[in-house]
């Protein structure tokens, strides 16, 4: 599922995100959501939010497990 949708993304749950700096290569960052930082309902790019560790990035997918 995309990130795309503010209704979807809730404190607590588990998402990738694309880190600024990793926009160009789509590396994913794992990590469970602190806040949500995009106030609109919808976002085309995802919707931004905090990391518990403190990184910021746009949602990419919603409840997925990392992959080595």
């Amino acid at each position: 599922m995309h990130g795309r949708n503010r209704s979807d993304i809730y404190p607590g749950l588990e998402v990738a995100i694309i880190l600024k700096k990793d926009q160009r290569t789509n590396k994913l960052t794992y990590g469970i959501v602190q806040d949500i930082l995009t106030s609109a309902p919808y976002h085309s790019r995802g919707i931004k939010v905090r990391l518990e560790d403190g990184q910021v990035g746009r949602v990419a997918e919603i409840n997925v497990t990392e992959e080595d």
